[in-house]
């Protein structure tokens, strides 16, 4: 491991994508058909071994996404270059991701119903995705588009291609679990996950940032900067 990931076990904390990940790799078993939308250039940026793994443990991936970067995406078996919303497939999928994706939803309703559509009965939705009311998110919907690509390079030395504009229209538990209900889902798990990646690329503010994180777990307190891991059954 490199010094971030010795650091985080140190304090005990583990980042959101690994949480994601974990349930990801849980729900993906041999032979079922996932789905993966927003997939982009990777399916687990932080974890490529485990998602090549995810790959062949399945029997399709599709990957669904209207960005170009789909086309760098060496993971999936098919590359789907749409929104979800006009994706049309005779296959219906036993698992459908989103990774950082529901926040660029601008039709939270055509999107939901689309993976309705998509979904066997039993079969889960995954929604990893930021807390609109998060320090982070709040500043980046106060701040203009244009310039939301210049902090991001200094703080995860992001490109620019990987910068999309965001809604929030479906990123609290409340607005997922009523737009998923709406349409034959169940919310059957559902974490808030303490995200103290900001300053995750400097290694002193990296220990101040998880210190403070321990220190508001101990008093009893909530972390500000959180993301959200729903799972949606289809019923």
């Amino acid at each position: 491991m490199g010094w971030g990931p010795r650091v985080r076990l140190r304090f005990g904390h583990f980042s959101p994508d690994d949480y994601y990940e974990a349930v990801v790799s849980r729900l993906v078993t041999s032979g079922c058909a996932w789905l993966d939308v927003g997939s982009g250039r990777h399916v687990f940026p932080s974890n490529r071994k485990l998602a090549k793994r995810l790959a062949q443990r399945c029997k399709l991936l599709v990957g669904v996404d209207p960005d170009e970067t789909i086309d760098e995406n060496d993971i999936v078996h098919e590359r789907v270059r749409q929104r979800i919303e006009s994706f049309q497939s005779g296959q219906s999928f036993d698992v459908i991701t989103l990774r950082m994706a529901a926040e660029h939803v601008t039709d939270p309703e055509g999107a939901v119903a689309a993976l309705a559509r998509l979904t066997k009965r039993g079969g889960r939705v995954v929604v990893y995705t930021i807390n609109r009311w998060s320090p982070v998110p709040m500043i980046t919907w106060l701040v203009p588009f244009r310039l939301h690509h210049l902090p991001k390079r200094l703080l995860w030395h992001s490109v620019e291609k990987d910068t999309f504009p965001v809604a929030y229209l479906m990123n609290t538990r409340k607005a997922l679990r009523q737009v998923f209900e709406k349409h034959g889902f169940r919310e059957s798990e559902f974490a808030y996950l303490d995200d103290c990646r900001t300053f995750g690329r400097f290694r002193v503010m990296q220990i101040l940032e998880l210190a403070l994180w321990r220190s508001l777990h101990a008093l009893g307190m909530t972390y500000p900067e959180n993301c959200l891991l729903g799972v949606y059954e289809r019923m």
